[in-house]
């Protein structure tokens, strides 16, 4: 079967840069390697696209193969073309998987090293009152902690692992058609930590880890709201290889009030008032967030008029700053009124109350 042209194999251009070459390589070896892909024709594209990147990343055969094309490396011995003995291709794969040390050629990872454990959200409710002046909770968490008997190892009696020496990892030759190349792989006798013991922690079974339920008193400061969240320093799970406990992330939501309605560090309230008390003036009783107040009411106040009370919101969770109180004042209309209080509107429909300029506006309109 005629060789296709290593350019169009890769899918890159003749003038492609390395990087270029080095990045369309690992997306085809991801998505062909005979580990990952069981497709009949995955483990020949895989070999097809490691002929080609092993020619192209190499500036001295690269320009042999734009000169010579297949020619090149016709008569080198390899019945494939180019010889792959001694092209270590762990370089590209050592990283497909980010920092994870991952090898891709064998599935294993570099050392393990210390990592930080995993964190944990949860919602906490709270009532308006709770929200806006504080309060203590107490919640329970299913969590992992550090195994005690082991101190976090797995193990006692931990010695550098005999087979990789200390490393995590064993080298080795793979022989392939194309040639032989060399890979890391994970050391099978320590799991990649580069140590053993010489017994296994009966408490937790060599994880390290042992899953707990404890209870947590949090103090919930003043002034958080909806949404907001209260990170827990190091209360989350245990880390791996002595690495640092992951967190406990809060998030809360907050019940509505039945009178108050919050915006950010504002309140807002509803007054409602009868037509009289509008028309005369009067003072009202309203309830705050600090106790009972008492307003004024202009005569002539208006349905949706709005009165402001500095200081009566709620004080702000980071600095303590207290928002402001806003009453929107509300005219009732009744609904239902004895023969006395009819008569007494009819009294009042007789004199002239529409004199005040928007009646005047529609009166000239007509």
């Amino acid at each position: 079967m005629e060789k296709r042209d290593y350019y169009e194999v890769l899918g890159v251009s003749k003038n492609a840069s390395q990087d270029e070459i080095k990045s369309a390589f690992r997306k085809l070896a991801k998505q062909y390697h005979p580990d990952v892909n069981k497709a009949p024709d995955a483990a020949e594209k895989f070999k097809e696209a490691q002929e080609a990147y092993a020619v192209l990343s190499d500036e001295s055969k690269r320009k042999q193969y734009d000169q010579f094309g297949h020619a090149a490396f016709s008569g080198n011995g390899s019945t494939a073309g180019y010889d792959f003995s001694g092209f270590d291709f762990s370089d590209i794969f050592g990283d497909l998987f980010g920092s994870s040390g991952f090898d891709f050629f064998g599935g294993g990872r570099s050392k393990t090293r210390a990592s930080k454990g995993r964190d944990r959200l949860i919602n906490i409710n709270l009532t308006f009152e709770e929200a806006v002046f504080g309060c203590k909770k107490t919640i329970t968490v299913d969590t992992t902690e550090k195994c005690e008997e082991c101190n976090g190892k797995g193990g006692k009696g931990e010695k550098t692992c005999p087979n990789c020496h200390g490393s995590g990892t064993v080298t080795s030759e793979q022989h392939t058609l194309f040639g032989t190349f060399m890979s890391k792989t994970t050391c099978s006798k320590c799991g990649g930590s580069g140590y053993t013991y010489d017994s296994i922690c009966s408490a937790c079974r060599g994880t390290g880890t042992k899953k707990v339920r404890k209870d947590l008193e949090v103090k919930i400061p003043a002034g958080v709201d909806t949404g907001n969240q209260l990170r827990l320093a190091g209360k989350g799970e245990a880390g791996a290889n002595g690495g640092p406990n992951g967190d406990i992330y809060l998030e809360f939501n907050v019940k509505e009030h039945p009178i108050f309605k919050r915006d950010e560090n504002d309140i807002i309230v509803e007054l409602p008032i009868s037509i009289t008390d509008a028309v005369l003036g009067c003072k009202k009783d309203l309830p705050t967030l600090d106790g009972t107040v008492k307003i004024a009411i202009d005569a002539g106040t208006q349905s949706g008029d709005k009165q402001r009370l500095r200081g009566r919101g709620v004080a702000d969770a980071n600095t303590g700053r207290k928002g402001d109180m806003y009453v929107i004042i509300k005219v009732i209309t009744p609904t239902k009124i004895d023969r006395e209080q009819k008569k007494l509107f009819q009294e009042l429909a007789e004199t002239n109350l529409e004199n005040e300029s928007p009646f005047k506006k529609i009166k000239e309109y007509i």
